[in-house]
């Protein structure tokens, strides 16, 4: 999983940096089939907003959290796409796709 971080209207600090790329392979327990994640942290006035993009096989998944704290905001973000993940990766699973229910319905 290749994992990318960018900052607007501010530096991020390396203490900072790597707590977010440590959160975000925290995702891999859940799906190991994420391709490529890209984190965007941004600062206006008092609200701090991290935006995570997920790439995984046949989608794109992508989530957007505001706080007052950037740790915070990556730990919320995190959470939700780990959500997200979950229901990807129970859809896949589905052995009753649609595909399926259609071939029964006209053989």
């Amino acid at each position: 999983m290749r994992i990318n971080l960018s900052s607007r209207h501010f530096r991020a600090s390396e203490n900072l940096k790597s707590f977010a790329k440590d959160e975000v392979m925290r995702l891999k327990k859940y799906y190991d089939g994420i391709i490529d994640c890209e984190i965007i942290l941004e600062k206006q006035k008092d609200i701090r907003t991290c935006e995570i993009v997920a790439k995984v096989y046949g989608t794109v998944l992508t989530t957007s959290v505001e706080s007052h704290d950037h740790f915070k905001s990556i730990v919320m973000a995190v959470d939700k796409i780990e959500q997200q993940l979950r229901k990807y990766k129970a859809k896949i699973r589905n052995p009753r796709s649609k595909r399926t229910e259609e071939k029964v319905m006209y053989s």
